[in-house]
Formats: C-alpha cells, structure tokens, sequence
C-alpha cells in the first residue's frame, strides 16, 4: 500500500509570519463558479484569503449565465463553447482582447494556472514571453479520463502533453504525498510542492447527525449507510460503488451530488436514496448522518469529499491510490482496497458489520481532519508564491 506517513499537513505557523510584499496574481481555471466541485471550493478559498490579505487577484475563466454558486473575486471571463458530451463543462477558446488588456492593467509578478486546457496553454506561453512565473495546481488527472469513455488509446499523449506543460512551470503543486510519488513516477513536474486542502470543521461534525432526517430518507435506525459524495460522472468510479454496494450484504446507499449519469445510475441502484446537490449545513448532516464513507475514484488527486467525511466522523473506504491514500489511514481512520468491486467488497462487508471498529476509525478520522485548516495551508501556498517571483530565471525553462 502507499505510504501515507508524510501526508498530514505539518503544524506550523507559517500563517503567521511577518507579511511579504503585496502580490499581483492572475488565476487561469477552466471552471470556477458554474460547476462546484473539490478543486473551485479550494480555488475560491485561495482568491478569498489572497484579497484578505491584501493581494491583487483576477481570475480569468469560462462563465455560464447562471452560475452554481457567487464566487469570490473578480472575474474576467474567458470565450469558451460547450464540452462535447459533457456539456455541463466549459471549454475555453483562449485569450481574448479584453484578457490581454485586463492582464496588461494588471501586470501580475505572477500566473496561478490550475488546469492545463487551451486557456491555461495560452497564458502559460503568454508568461514565458513576457518574463513571468508560472506556477500551476495539480487538481486532476485529466490523462486517465480517456479510460472511462472509450478511448484509452488517447491516455499516453496526453500525459506526454502534460509533461511538457508543467515542465514549463516554476512550481507544481499537487494536494498530496502520494501524488507527488505519482507525479514524479511520470516525470510530470520540476519543483513539486504540495498544496494540500482544508475544511470547515466546526460546519462538518459529528454533531450534525439527524436521526429524523435519515428516516424521513427512508432509512431504518439500524441500517448501516453507506454514503457517496460528488460529482455523478463516470471518472469518480459509480460504476464500481454500485457494484460494490449490490454485493455487499446489511448496507443502504446514499447518494449525494449531480451530474450527467444521476438516470443511469438511480437505474442502477434502485434501493439508493438520492438527494442531488447539498451545501453548508444539509451537506453536514447528510455527511453526519451517514454510517461509511465509501469514495472508489482513482482520479482524485486529493478527495475533498474523503476530508469532509472524516471531518464528519466517518471511518472511510477508498481506492488504495493517490488521492484517498493519502487521506485515509489504513486501518486507522478507515480501509483501503485494491481498486474493484472484488477487493471493495469483504472491505465494505467488514466495515458494515463491526459497529465497534467503525466507532474507533470514526474517532481517529475526526481527530486528524483537524489539522486541516485553511489559513495555514493558504499561508504556505504565498510562501510558495513568493519563493517562485524570487528564484525567477527567464532562461530557465526555455519558454513555452
């Protein structure tokens, strides 16, 4: 199994010390406010902390009519078309006149890339030629999205683009230990530093279970539940949860989240109860009122939603792969599996049917959400900033 004995974030007061300069920054994102998921919660997060600390941030980025939530920030939007076949998604075309006046105003000492599409291409070459830093966040591995909608063929092109993408920043930051073994292991990256992420604790607790509230879900007071939370697309692993879920005896499921498979999937799981999309405090009881957390993705870099879990004080099950390895303590704060129904499965079937050890990964997984705050993280990340503008060679990668 990976090691995950470096992946908690150290306590230190890096947050606390004394101000560097102000900063100009421009963020590039694919999506920031139409869609919500793990990566524009941390992204969002990151634009607040920088206004609050004084920092000049604009954010360049697709944008929808009706946006999912009110972003923090100023943000310029990016021309952009429909995803073919993912038409919830943006596809951005590039850098238009008015981007290239607003960065001109801006003139940042610094460009924040967090996604390696056409927008993020194109500033990237835009910082190379103009003598600024380019630093990117590892959110997703985009490369192994191919896998899951038939085309597998496309996988090694493009992670050889992404090595030649991020060969060409100053600093790469990916959220976790383990993604940084997998980063290396691929040779994506020069300077790899991990941003990991945070979550609200006092929000996501145990406190929030709602007895009333799972009954009124259908659920029984014995009945073990077993939660999902996330996006309904067929990357985060649906496919395998329900499986799991149907070969597992005494579990009930609960589903939490949107997206373009939620037919194919309450099709699936006809026992499964399904709530669509949650936020603040309906998130935290649905979280608290939960039994397992059970997160079978392999494309998480991270998993925000295995966080809130164990910040809910859930025991979780996840893939032993970067992402929920480097969250989950194996038998400590839950279990890690070989990722498929056939490993999935007795793991579940043990988590079910054993109150006590689910009380005693609960309590564990409770204890160490709380080293996740955010102004520390965000703090180091500046550190971070501030170190790239200072090491700056223009010779060195070569530009873009």
């Amino acid at each position: 199994m990976i090691d995950t004995s470096a992946t908690v974030p150290a306590q230190d007061d890096a947050a606390q010390k004394p101000p560097g300069r102000k900063l100009r920054i421009a963020l590039f994102s694919g999506n920031y406010n139409y869609v919500m998921d793990g990566p524009v919660r941390a992204l969002n997060k990151l634009v607040a902390y920088l206004e609050e600390e004084g920092h000049e941030v604009l954010v360049f980025a697709p944008t929808v009519k009706e946006p999912a939530f009110k972003h923090s920030g100023t943000l310029v939007s990016s021309p952009s078309v429909a995803l073919p076949g993912r038409s919830e998604y943006r596809l951005a075309l590039g850098m238009s006149g008015e981007i290239k006046r607003r960065l001109e105003e801006l003139k940042p000492d610094l460009i924040h890339l967090s996604a390696p599409d056409f927008l993020g291409y194109r500033a990237l070459r835009y910082g190379c030629k103009r003598g600024i830093p380019v630093v990117a966040s590892f959110h997703t591995r985009f490369d192994t999205y191919p896998r899951y909608y038939g085309a597998k063929w496309l996988e090694k092109y493009l992670t050889n683009y992404m090595r030649w993408f991020y060969a060409r920043c100053e600093q790469v930051y990916p959220p976790s230990q383990s993604m940084v073994d997998e980063l290396k292991r691929d040779g994506i990256g020069r300077d790899l530093r991990i941003w990991t992420r945070g979550v609200d604790s006092a929000l996501l607790n145990p406190d929030k279970r709602d007895m009333t509230w799972r009954r009124s879900m259908g659920f029984n007071d014995d009945d073990v539940v077993v939660a999902f939370v996330g996006r309904l697309v067929l990357e985060k692993g649906i496919d395998v949860f329900v499986e799991t879920v149907a070969r597992t005896k005494g579990v009930k499921a609960l589903v939490v989240g949107e997206g373009p498979e939620r037919v194919r999937f309450e099709a699936k799981l006809a026992d499964g109860r399904f709530t669509g999309h949650l936020k603040g405090a309906d998130l935290a009881r649905a979280y608290a009122s939960a039994d397992i957390f059970f997160n079978p993705s392999v494309t998480e870099t991270f998993g925000q939603v295995t966080l809130e879990a164990m910040a809910s004080g859930l025991p979780a099950l996840g893939a032993d792969a970067a992402g929920s390895a480097s969250l989950i303590g194996h038998e400590e704060t839950g279990l890690l599996a070989e990722p498929s129904t056939e490993a999935f499965s007795p793991a579940l079937e043990r988590l079910a049917g054993d109150r006590e050890l689910r009380a005693r990964l609960a309590a564990e997984a409770r204890r160490r959400s709380l080293d996740y705050a955010w102004p520390a993280i965000l703090g180091r990340l500046v550190d971070d900033y501030h170190e790239a503008i200072a090491n700056y060679d223009p010779a060195a990668p070569g530009g873009a």
